[in-house]
């Protein structure tokens, strides 16, 4: 059974950092893409980071740009999101998701197959 198991979400200050984590089992994500992806209420969910299979290649929205970095680690079948400079609209479910076939960074939610319970991020303004 795939799972994955996001991690570090909270309630953090505007212009504060978190970093969430995310433990894939199951099966190996090393030859996949990883993603990053967000729901706030009554949004629909939105692509946040993704990151190719070896970590080559990292694409971001545009409005995290600068402020948010995606990592993997593929020895440990994990991905990260630092995210540094909070906003108020950042503030939602961050879910992590992995693909199934696709080797590229992708921000098309249709290219992710497996996807975590969610965690929650609150910022205070």
């Amino acid at each position: 059974q795939v799972q994955l198991v996001e991690s570090g979400g909270g309630l953090v200050q505007a212009g504060g950092s978190l970093r969430l984590s995310c433990a894939a089992s199951g099966r190996t994500f090393s030859t996949v893409a990883m993603g990053w992806f967000r729901q706030a209420p009554e949004k629909e969910r939105e692509f946040v980071a993704s990151i190719s299979w070896n970590g080559g290649n990292t694409y971001y929205e545009d409005s995290v740009k600068g402020r948010f970095t995606i990592s993997r680690d593929n020895t440990k079948n994990t991905v990260d999101l630092q995210m540094n400079n909070l906003k108020p609209e950042d503030a939602a479910v961050y879910y992590c998701a992995g693909a199934r076939t696709v080797l590229g960074a992708t921000s098309s939610i249709y290219d992710y197959d497996y996807w975590g319970q969610g965690t929650q991020v609150t910022v205070s303004s």
